[in-house]
């Protein structure tokens, strides 16, 4: 009896002791040691779950290797592999520590494969897998790391690695790509950081320059443009002169995605990006996106730009081809000659042109040519310390750096559209006085230009205004319905308007078939209506829903506002800007066809107190993001520089994933290249998201639409209407609100309870900061939205303090009964 009552508790001890056996085994799953190997089937996870190391196949292939990937199942990527040009043909493969304490990879035949090869290692060593997917081995009598694999990296830049170089010792921790996508050998394209006078970034094949990223600020590498919208890490680089190295590094802040840095086979470096958990990698950018990203590729004093269709190569002014037949045959690696010699150079008994100096001609927003050396000048006298040096023949000052020289050949010149910094290239004084004619003949032509083009709208305009009647039908009916190919720009009521602007073509639909796809416009379609009009759903004979924004003829908005929009949008391609289908004009029916949002606009889930609970922190952080890119597309990014002027939460759309995508270009405004803001005294947009400058006085600039933005992102967070303080709040405007709750000391009360999470608070209360930042009364304080993307994403860490927004007393606004949150408004005549 006694024997029989002691079967269950001889069970619970058998229990136990399996269970403290289990949780012995879990706390050491991220580690290899002499008595726990791991073999061909079996891997180890980090602690965090993030990385797993164990053998793989790649694509294509049989063979074995000993890798770390992410742990994430729709996230594989290999990141690192040890045994990369050895590898195994069969799975008898096993990963484990020596007798020497070397980490050792061996065959089926127990034959070393890899091993660390540490040398005086001792054989009391364990290997652990880091949360970061650097697989570390330590000695176990002093915890002192060995050998680590991040610094023996494979293709892949993670963060918390260092690639760096030290021109002293030579000794260099660099990326090497794949042979292939299926061979992990070493390839020829290796990734590294070139030490020598102002570090930058470079990929060579084998021994020769395939790439580099123009030089380090401080900031960001100003050879690549929009670096700051392209990447989400804060990079960081340790340049010791004393030393002779420099280390670059990154950290990635946003727990919900995964970021990766990979040199492909082909030597591409690309960026690419995930949501964890879901979705697949995206690459978000990639260092090979034209053929003038080939490093020198129009060769000495040449200049690459892809822009200008073909040749994208051209000699710099002052410069000819050095060999004019090979160059006309798209041969451009040997590059230019300069046309004449500099006076520096020239022999002192040529007593012609002694008294005529040297000049320097500007070439603005290019990348930087290589090897550029510091010259200890101040930004005033950068140009005269140049000049003084013959060997001298071009510099720049760029803040974070200072001023900068090149002597001997500019090599790798690419001209940008934005970004880069401006280069003055050091030319005889006869190519001076030749660029000063060339201005002056061009200066003529443009104004003669300018005056015929003005004089043929105005006469458009005229003809235009005619009386209906006196019109033919052909000029009324502008296509033939059923024709939806056709080139609106071709269209002769678009006129020389449309004329003057080259987009891709644009379908045109006839009335016809839009009345068929929204059943003749019927209420029950009509998602909405805006100052344009109401803008209906459809679907086409395809199956493809649609958006259809029908002008009223009742609207404030015409003529100029659809061709504007049709303009604009027609030439902007974003994931984060609606996509714009097709337009229809017929008679007096102006429609412009878009991509159908299904969950409508921001505003109709924002303020709506059943909808907002959807948006959580993480898709609001998400939506803010999404509008910052789309806005910095506007302004630096697209092949247009566009102010949007009209930026307002029921403008910004959501697609079926909640992306946000910014709508209504009809009050858009093209700047030129070089223009940075314009004056207009027909005011229009939306009160409660207009910046003081433009409601005032009619100034606008890419401030005007960061002040927009800051307004919507205070919404975001607090989930009210700038313009909902209405007989509460001491009659304060959500700007006003925020302001005083700052001052008090209490903005955590800003945020909407609906997403109030102690986990987010920190970053939720950082983005408050930042909207303060982008709503203050004077544009010199606003930051740039590229700037505001990067303070969002702590690429920026530090914050300057926000100053007393602007419309932070109810008075200003127009109508106190009732707020026009969502209504466009136009002022005739601004101050």
């Amino acid at each position: 009896m006694v024997r029989t009552s002691l079967i269950p508790l001889l069970l619970i001890l058998i229990l136990i002791s399996y269970s403290f056996c289990t949780i012995q085994f879990c706390t050491a799953i991220d580690t290899i040691t002499s008595t726990q190997p791991i073999k061909d089937t079996e891997a180890i996870v980090s602690n965090g779950a993030t990385f797993k190391l164990g053998f793989f196949s790649p694509l294509n292939s049989t063979n074995r290797y000993v890798g770390i990937w992410y742990n994430d199942i729709s996230a594989k990527h290999v990141a690192w592999v040890a045994n990369r040009d050895k590898p195994l043909n069969d799975s008898s493969g096993t990963l484990t520590i020596s007798k020497d304490g070397n980490l050792v990879v061996l065959d089926g035949q127990k034959q070393i494969v890899w091993s660390s090869d540490v040398p005086n290692s001792l054989a009391n060593s364990s290997a652990r897998l880091s949360d970061s997917g650097n697989l570390m081995l330590r000695d176990d009598s002093n915890g002192n790391i060995i050998w680590e694999s991040f610094e023996h990296p494979s293709d892949s830049f993670l963060m918390g690695m260092k690639i760096s170089t030290n021109k002293f010792t030579d000794k260099k921790i660099q990326l090497t790509a794949w042979k292939s996508p299926s061979d992990p050998s070493t390839g020829s394209f290796t990734l590294g950081i070139n030490p020598l006078n102002i570090p930058e970034i470079y990929v060579w094949n084998g021994s020769h320059p395939y790439w580099r990223s123009g030089p380090w600020s401080g900031q960001i590498f100003i050879g690549i443009p929009g670096m700051i919208s392209a990447y989400y890490g804060r990079f960081e680089i340790v340049d010791n002169n004393n030393e002779g190295t420099a280390d670059l590094s990154y950290t990635y802040t946003n727990k919900s995605s995964l970021l990766c840095l990979t040199l492909i086979s082909n030597g591409t470096l690309i960026q690419k990006q995930k949501e964890v958990g879901k979705g697949t990698w995206e690459t978000t950018w990639s260092s090979q996106e034209t053929e003038c990203d080939v490093y020198s590729k129009c060769g000495p004093f040449g200049s690459c730009n892809i822009v200008q269709g073909s040749p994208i190569c051209i000699c710099l002014q002052g410069f000819d081809p050095k060999d004019i037949e090979e160059w006309s045959r798209g041969n451009w690696a040997s590059g230019c000659v300069r046309r004449r010699q500099l006076q520096c150079e020239r022999n002192n008994s040529d007593g012609g042109e002694k008294s005529k100096e040297d000049g320097f001609l500007k070439l603005k927003t290019v990348k930087m040519p290589a090897f550029a050396e510091l010259l200890i000048a101040s930004q005033d006298n950068c140009k005269s310390q140049c000049l003084n040096i013959c060997s001298c023949i071009a510099y720049t000052y760029y803040s974070g750096i200072g001023c900068m020289k090149w002597s001997g050949e500019l090599i790798d010149i690419q001209e940008f559209s934005y970004g880069g910094a401006d280069l003055y290239i050091r030319v005889a004084y006869s190519e001076l006085e030749k660029r000063r004619s060339s201005k002056l003949v061009i200066t003529i032509a443009v104004v003669i230009v300018s005056v015929t083009v003005a004089i043929c709208i105005y006469l458009f305009w005229r003809w235009m205004a005619r009386p209906q009647g006196k019109k033919k039908k052909s000029e009324i009916l502008l296509s033939k319905r059923g024709e939806e190919n056709l080139d609106c720009s071709n269209q002769s009521m678009l006129g020389d308007y449309l004329n003057q602007m080259k987009f891709e073509e644009l379908p045109l639909f006839s009335f016809e078939k839009l009345a068929n796809a929204t059943d003749k416009f019927d209420v029950a379609n009509k998602l909405g209506q805006g100052g344009f009009g109401p803008v209906y759903k459809g679907k086409l004979p395809s199956g493809q829903d649609i958006a259809v924004k029908r002008l009223s003829r009742s609207s404030g908005q015409g003529q100029e506002e659809f061709m504007n929009e049709v303009v604009v949008i027609s030439q902007l391609q974003h994931r984060n800007l609606v996509r714009l289908l097709g337009c229809c004009v017929e008679g007096e029916e102006k429609m412009l066809i878009y991509e159908y949002m299904p969950n409508k606009s921001l505003d109709a889930f924002l303020f709506d107190p059943i909808k907002k609970k959807l948006l959580d922190w993480r898709k609001r952080a998400k939506i803010i993001e999404g509008i910052g890119r789309g806005i910095i597309y506007l302004h630096r990014d697209s092949r247009l520089k566009i102010i949007h002027r009209d930026l307002k939460t029921s403008n910004v759309l959501l697609d079926e994933d909640l992306i946000p995508k910014i709508s209504d270009f009809g009050m858009a405004k093209i700047f030129g290249s070089n223009q940075d803001q314009a004056n207009t005294k027909r005011v229009v947009g939306t009160y409660g998201y207009m910046s003081p400058e433009y409601a005032m006085e009619g100034r606008f600039s890419e401030k005007s639409d960061v002040f927009s933005f800051g307004v919507i992102l205070l919404e975001i967070v607090s989930g009210r209407k700038n313009t909902s303080f209405y007989n509460d709040e001491h009659s304060l405007s959500l700007l006003g609100f925020a302001w005083k709750l700052w001052n008090e000391d209490r903005i955590v009360m800003l945020i909407d309870p609906t997403t109030s999470d102690p986990r987010f608070e920190v970053e939720i209360l950082r983005y408050i900061h930042i909207g303060l930042l982008c709503v203050q009364e004077f544009t010199s304080d606003r930051p740039t939205i590229s700037t505001a993307l990067s303070m969002l994403s702590s690429e920026i860490a530090i914050l300057p303090t926000p100053k007393q927004p602007a419309f932070t007393e109810r008075e200003i606004l127009p109508n106190k009964s009732s707020p026009a949150n969502n209504v466009t408004i136009t002022v005739i005549e601004g101050r």
